[in-house]
């Protein structure tokens, strides 16, 4: 209610106080050579959150804008892209002419910068998926769709479950972002996954490197920026309907949204479902209680004036998913599930085919409001955001009380960001801010791995960028300061968790170049310091980790993690071929790893677990320094005249290594393997009547053996290769100009092959004494198909 009472607040200020004579920005789209009208193309000013659509005369109109200078992306399918910068004031006419793309060379980002950003003049590397290409895709979740992107892997606990990893960096080191709010649920833990709606993902940016600048602590690895409730074009009512199916876990998902802008005012809506059974490879068979079933729905309204917009989004996330634990019968090595009286029963067929998870498994529900507005004071903007959301996480593992949960987590985060981007001066301009949050946790059961604790953070920043002719610079400065207080907890008559106040200060900044020497050439330079404070679990945990044989213990005495990261790219694109190349060195300092406590006798420590009666070694947290490099690569052979015809290939390769070994290991865990990623790809009928943008591709995916893995205290086992081989096809189906339908159809792993992922969890359950292997494997032959009914109407 505080939020929606903000938002009507500030419409009201906006409406009354800095309104401003109206403007607006129209013109006509055509193709380059014949003049014909581009139906559909797309007008977007990412700044201020406007779209416009080219009619059939390819005519556009944006609604009533804020006068200004703003980068303009103007796209249509099959079409180079425009990004130009268009100064607005009054009624401005622009007209564009788009040629024909064999591969696109321009974008806009807004991810890591105070204003949106030519891709190319962006120092930091930045990846875009777009709904287009998230379309193509078949995965279980939306941070699987991201790990075509070179350098971002996903650390998995089953299907469901999967953490962004940015070259080699994850948990607190990656800060998600969604609709302008950072995302915050329980990134520390392993079997915690992204709590976002795949399926309502519109647009992904991924910005590789440290992002402190803008988003403060944990933005040490990069930002991943999921963009969901976007309001339509004006005068437009736009709605989807999706429905997808996948073939090895029966899993079958729907979706619908709908949105419109008229005179400014906008609206949008979305509710989807998914659901899985238990999926399946030619090693395990169907893996047991790998199954899961989300339901979700947000809204969003809005206003967009010449003063500037104002826009409420709400979402709400729900999810089951099992947990596997993968025991299985020593006579048959089929997997057993238990169940009530504290005994074990072999899974059955019927079991494999549900959709509701068995004991254990997680209930999460991720809830969250924020409003978001803009305002505008002369040709200055002030931008003003605030949201709140409740992540609540129970783990349910008894049988014999299958509704009760063991553990709940109830965090509950207040976020907020106020920002004023000032006018061009000459070439430069230039932002300040100040952005934080407050949070608190509750353990609501009766398991707690980390205390309640209350915490509040801060920071303020000055970042500016410069672009004349064919030099670009970009950096800036940043403060903050973070303040935790653990609550003191008991167990019985023991303290569990002593009670602690903690504060953390950084200075981080990042300044970088962007040279284009000509307009297929662009050479890029960045230097960036970030940093990470430590999370509650690492400070003050005190409990038995779940799926690992630890026991955790906190150590209050750590200090920020701190990265000085120099990355270096080139891109090339020619008539035949495009080339892009990076390089990257992390240092790291004080960089956090867990250690095992040996007791006075110098052996380990070991503790009874009171509810299983297994030994679990003591881990304590330390830290040590770090350095991470590595190469990123990728390379689309296109040759003319043969432009239908695409060889694209990405290669990303990534080590670590701490200053002095641990236990006899010196490498740092959960550094991904060596992987080289091929597609012959041919794109047809980009003018069809009937059948349009006709594409089919053939994939390799090569992953190279990891024997760089950090095996101190038993903690990782290295990996072997793997090679799998995928198809996919699709077209959209057109009557009279106008997309009836588009349908994606793909195969995965078609050779069937048994593999392990190294960041697979699931890896280092227990050996199946039937066959000797350890741990499960990853999903086998799997066949997907998504059908989309795009649905528009002139409003």
């Amino acid at each position: 209610m505080k939020l929606v009472m903000f938002s009507i607040v500030s419409l009201f200020v906006g409406l009354t106080s800095w309104s401003q004579p109206k403007s607006l920005l129209s013109g006509r789209i055509t193709e380059d050579g014949t003049g014909i009208p581009l139906v559909g193309a797309t007008i977007r000013i990412h700044d201020i959150n406007r779209d416009a659509v080219a009619d059939a005369q390819g005519d556009y109109r944006t609604s009533s804008l804020p006068a200004g200078k703003y980068l303009v992306e103007v796209s249509y399918i099959g079409h180079q892209t425009i990004v130009e910068m268009v100064d607005i004031n009054g009624a401005t006419e622009k007209n564009f002419s788009l040629k024909d793309a064999v591969v696109e060379q321009e974008g806009v980002t807004v991810t890591g910068v105070s204003a949106a950003t030519r891709l190319k003049q962006s120092p930091q590397p930045v990846a875009i998926l777009k709904k287009a290409e998230l379309m193509k895709i078949s995965s279980s979740n939306i941070i699987n769709s991201l790990t075509q992107i070179p350098g971002v892997n996903a650390v998995t606990t089953g299907p469901a479950i999967s953490k962004p990893f940015i070259r080699g960096l994850g948990y607190n080191r990656v800060v998600v972002v969604n609709d302008g709010i950072r995302q915050e649920g329980q990134q520390w833990g392993d079997e915690h996954g992204i709590e976002i709606d795949d399926y309502s993902a519109q647009r992904v940016e991924v910005l590789k490197g440290p992002a402190s600048l803008m988003y403060g602590s944990d933005a040490l690895a990069g930002v991943i920026n999921i963009q969901s409730l976007m309001p339509a074009p004006e005068g437009t009512i736009r709605a989807n309907l999706l429905g997808e199916y996948q073939t090895n876990s029966m899993l079958r998902g729907t979706y619908a949204d709908l949105s419109g802008t008229k005179n400014g005012f906008s609206f949008n809506a979305y509710g989807s479902y998914k659901g899985a059974a238990d999926y399946k490879n030619k090693y395990d068979g169907n893996v047991f209680n790998s199954k899961f079933y989300n339901k979700n729905f947000g809204g969003m309204l809005g206003y967009s004036g010449s003063w500037g917009h104002s826009f409420i989004r709400s979402s709400n996330f729900d999810q089951h998913t099992g947990m596997v634990e993968g025991e299985r019968d020593a006579a048959t090595g089929a997997f057993l599930k238990p169940v009530a009286g504290g005994t074990e029963e072999m899974a059955t067929g019927d079991d494999f085919d549900k959709i509701k998870p068995f004991v254990p498994f997680q209930h999460i529900q991720h809830f969250k409001i924020n409003t978001d507005n803009s305002f505008n004071i002369g040709r200055s903007k002030l931008d003003v955001l605030a949201g709140y959301q409740r992540n609540q996480r129970r783990e349910f593992g008894d049988p014999d009380s299958p509704g009760e949960p063991e553990a709940y987590f109830d965090l509950k985060t207040v976020n907020y960001s106020t920002k004023l981007t000032l006018p061009f001066k000459g070439f430069w301009r230039t932002s300040i801010g100040i952005s934080g949050m407050n949070q608190t946790n509750t353990n609501r059961a009766e398991e707690a791995l980390i205390p309640d604790y209350r915490l509040f953070d801060i920071g303020g920043f000055v970042f500016t960028q410069y672009h004349k002719d064919k030099l670009s610079f970009s950096g800036g400065l940043r403060m903050d300061r973070r303040q935790v207080d653990g609550k003191q907890m008991m167990d019985g008559a023991d303290v569990k968790f002593a009670a602690f106040e903690k504060s953390f200060s950084n200075i981080s900044g990042s300044a970088g170049l962007t040279y284009e020497p000509s307009k297929d050439l662009s050479l890029k330079l960045n230097v960036a310091r970030g940093f990470r404070a430590p999370t509650l679990a690492e400070l003050s945990s005190n409990g038995a980790h779940e799926g690992t044989n630890r026991y955790e213990t906190g150590n209050p005495d750590l200090k920020s993690e701190t990265s000085f990261q120099v990355d270096a790219g080139v891109e090339i694109n020619s008539e035949h071929i495009s080339l892009g190349a990076g390089l990257f060195y992390n240092h790291i300092s004080n960089f956090i790893y867990y250690e095992r406590v040996l007791n006075q006798a110098g052996a380990d420590s070991i503790i009874v677990d009171p509810d299983s009666g297994d030994d679990l070694h003591v881990f304590r947290f330390d830290q040590q320094t770090a350095n991470l490099y590595g190469v990123e690569f990728n390379m689309d052979i296109h040759p003319h005249p043969l432009d239908w015809l695409h060889f694209e290939n990405t290669f990303s390769y990534t080590r670590a290594q701490f200053t002095q070994a641990i236990d006899g290991s010196k490498y740092v865990p959960n550094i991904p393997a060596a992987r080289l990623l091929s597609q012959l790809k041919g794109n047809f009928l980009p003018k069809g009547e009937s059948v349009r943008n006709v594409y089919v591709s053939l994939e390799s995916d090569y992953t190279f053996r990891q024997d760089r893995a950090f095996t101190g205290y038993n903690t990782e086992t290295a990996t072997g290769g793997y090679w799998l081989v995928g198809v996919s096809v699709g077209a959209d189906f057109v009557k009279k100009g106008k997309t009836l339908f588009s349908l994606n159809l793909s195969g995965m792993n078609l050779g069937d092959v048994a593999y392990q992922n190294h960041l697979s969890r699931l890896k280092y359950t227990v050996v199946n004494n039937v066959t000797g292997r350890q741990g499960v494997y990853n999903v086998g032959r799997n066949f997907g198909m998504k059908l989309s009914v795009p649905l528009e109407f002139k409003w």
